[in-house]
């Protein structure tokens, strides 16, 4: 595993705490810690809660092309004319206990700001409401935004959800460190049970072979099975996270809001340009991502992220050129989307 040298007890390691299961196990492990301030109203050196997730824990609903999770046509692009209510029956309900009206949710949201954007769906979804965050390049934004939510409505705080793969550069291990000093977020770090050692000496160094089906199979376990078992324990029913429109081609098909992995996928940035992202940054003194200095305008792992080199850029430095997305924001379960 790619050790970054911290000094800080409040975020443990949850895959070195969790048990030992079987070769073929799909479970992962969630440490969940209150740091920079912790919630309104707590301590700043509130202990953290760790939670762990039941080897048997069910998976959350699939978000397939049949139950409304695309447009039918099987690539699992968005719908953007709405889909039908039938074809959404699975989805999650509001806190009023209403079934969410897709189309008019949209059009609420179309206008709205990012921070609106967020505030809607808090007043839709309550505590059903989670950040999903690789702490990249352009991540303290909404960042920065929860952190300001949770202060205004006074919370227990937006679950800020985190999966470490294991394989992060020790940049954005310390960068984490920084930005958790900084903001009161209550971050909960979903790692798969399956340690990256153990990984490798099963499956090999997967992202090494220029098989797409082998990144697909790296995808699956170290990023999209932790984050499914992370909603279903956490019982998240909306999702922010801080896509934009412009990084790739299946997200220039997004609208605001999506059915997306059995729940919905609220995107605050979608219509954001870099310039937005740099003003933001700029007006609120928020500290860079330390590569965007070495020329990274996207960054994930340290195996599958490149410099910005004249040739390529933006996603298409991520995963050697042979995808853009990792999967978790496709439609599907625990890959099928990927």
């Amino acid at each position: 595993m790619l050790n970054c040298a911290v000094d800080n007890p409040a975020i443990e390691n949850a895959e070195a705490m969790a048990p030992v299961g079987a070769s073929g196990d799909n479970t992962s492990s969630l440490t969940e810690a209150r740091r920079g301030g912790g919630a309104v109203g707590a301590s700043t050196t509130a202990a953290p809660v760790r939670q762990e997730l039941p080897a048997d824990a069910p998976a959350t609903q699939a978000a397939t092309n049949a139950d409304g999770g695309g447009d039918g046509d099987g690539d699992g692009d968005a719908d953007p004319d709405g889909d039908a209510a039938a074809g959404l029956a699975g989805y999650p309900s509001t806190l009023a206990g209403q079934a969410l009206d897709l189309r008019r949710a949209r059009q609420q949201l179309e206008p709205l700001a990012a921070e609106e954007r967020l505030r809607w769906a808090w007043d839709q979804f309550g505590p059903g409401l989670a950040l999903t965050t690789s702490f990249g390049i352009q991540s303290v934004v909404l960042l920065h935004m929860v952190s300001q939510l949770d202060s205004a409505l006074g919370s227990p705080g937006i679950p800020v959800i985190w999966v470490d793969t294991g394989y992060l550069p020790a940049e954005t291990y310390h960068y984490v460190e920084i930005l958790l000093q900084r903001l009161p977020l209550r971050l909960v770090v979903a790692q798969a049970e399956l340690s990256p050692a153990r990984m490798e000496a099963l499956h090999g160094r997967l992202w090494e072979t220029g098989q797409l089906e082998d990144l697909q199979l790296y995808n699956r376990l170290r990023k999209v099975e932790p984050l499914d078992q992370a909603f279903q324990s956490l019982g998240v029913t909306c999702w922010a996270s801080g896509v934009r429109g412009r990084q790739t081609d299946h997200r220039r098909t997004m609208q605001p809001i999506d059915p997306v992995r059995g729940a919905w996928s609220l995107r605050p940035l979608l219509s954001w340009t870099s310039k937005d992202v740099y003003y933001y940054m700029k007006a609120h003194d928020l500290p860079q991502h330390p590569l965007f200095e070495q020329g990274y305008s996207t960054v994930g792992d340290w195996h599958s992220s490149a410099p910005d080199d004249g040739s390529t850029s933006g996603r298409d430095t991520r995963f050697q050129g042979l995808k853009q997305e990792c999967g978790i924001h496709l439609p599907g379960m625990l890959g099928a989307g990927i």
